[in-house]
């Protein structure tokens, strides 16, 4: 297969915000037909970069593949499929990157990944890896050519001691040659915002691309902050409830609530947004998403 472009030089070489969406591997194959027909819509909407998410313990390798490989088939952009430590010796990861090299990936979404279901703490595999950072460094000896993002949390990670803690983590993952950032999802912008200022009074200067979820309902907004260990502002709380935090009026004031939150975003002036839409087209969000990144100042 012909290999993607980095997005680093794609970060590097445009004079506007990226657009980028973030598929997982479906359970069923009527999920995964229905992933396709959303990939056929979406492919309209020209995203620069599409990423892929790997479960635990590499229990959806083969599936994260067979999507990153249809993605990529779809011409859908370069395509960056997640890698995590999680239950894989370095040997294992060595042999999973250079697969992933010789069908052409070269963007690969770099994680030390959560705790197998039912696990509490995170153990490395035998002779495997315990950090972000030694993923990075294993991938950049596997080649040079690999573009390296990494995941950063505006409102630290469920494990970190402190958020000084959390910043000089980040700091490791981007010394040992972490390309881009990438948020977990928020929905406050002004954390956001102090966030990216901490990390450049630290010296992280790559990139940082905001993650946000287009939010569907209050139950959905609950468990994701409850599991991302993301506030809940209390405004997006009050509108929700005022329209019974279900259904499609509650879908409508997540999409117009992750539509200011772009719009703000790119007046901040960031390198991109990248979109958790959960495997849906969402067209009355992705179709605005990108007429607002298109559009924006040229920097």
């Amino acid at each position: 297969m012909k290999p993607d472009l980095s997005i680093s030089q794609i970060l590097s070489s445009s004079d506007r915000p990226l657009l980028s969406y973030e598929f997982f591997p479906p359970k069923t194959e009527k999920s995964e037909a229905n992933l396709m027909r959303a990939i056929d819509g979406l492919r309209k909407t020209e995203p620069d970069f599409v990423t892929v998410t790997y479960g635990a313990g590499g229990s959806t390798q083969e599936k994260t593949l067979r999507i990153a490989t249809a993605l990529k088939d779809s011409g859908m952009g370069p395509v960056m499929p997640h890698l995590t430590c999680v239950g894989s010796s370095q040997e294992e990861l060595k042999e999973i990157a250079l697969n992933f090299y010789q069908l052409g990936f070269r963007n690969i979404m770099t994680l030390r990944g959560d705790p197998p279901h039912g696990d509490e703490t995170f153990v490395p595999a035998a002779d495997g890896l315990a950090h972000a950072n030694e993923l990075v460094e294993l991938l950049k000896g596997e080649s040079a050519e690999f573009c390296c993002g990494v995941a950063g949390n505006p409102e630290d990670h469920p494990e970190s001691p402190s958020s000084e803690s959390d910043l000089k983590f980040l700091k490791n993952k981007v010394d040992a040659g972490g390309d881009f950032i990438t948020t977990q999802l928020f929905f406050d912008n002004q954390i956001f915002f102090d966030w990216v200022k901490r990390c450049r009074d630290a010296g992280i200067s790559v990139p940082i691309l905001p993650g946000l979820l287009p939010a569907s309902s209050l139950k959905q907004l609950e468990r994701f902050t409850k599991l991302c260990g993301s506030s809940f502002p209390d405004e997006l709380r009050d509108k929700m409830n005022a329209v019974g935090g279900d259904g499609p009026e509650a879908e409508e004031v997540g999409r117009l609530w992750c539509l200011q939150q772009i719009q703000e975003l790119i007046d901040y002036g960031v390198d991109g947004i990248h979109l958790y839409i959960l495997n849906q087209e969402k067209q009355t969000l992705t179709q605005p998403a990108m007429e607002l990144v298109r559009s924006a100042p040229a920097v």
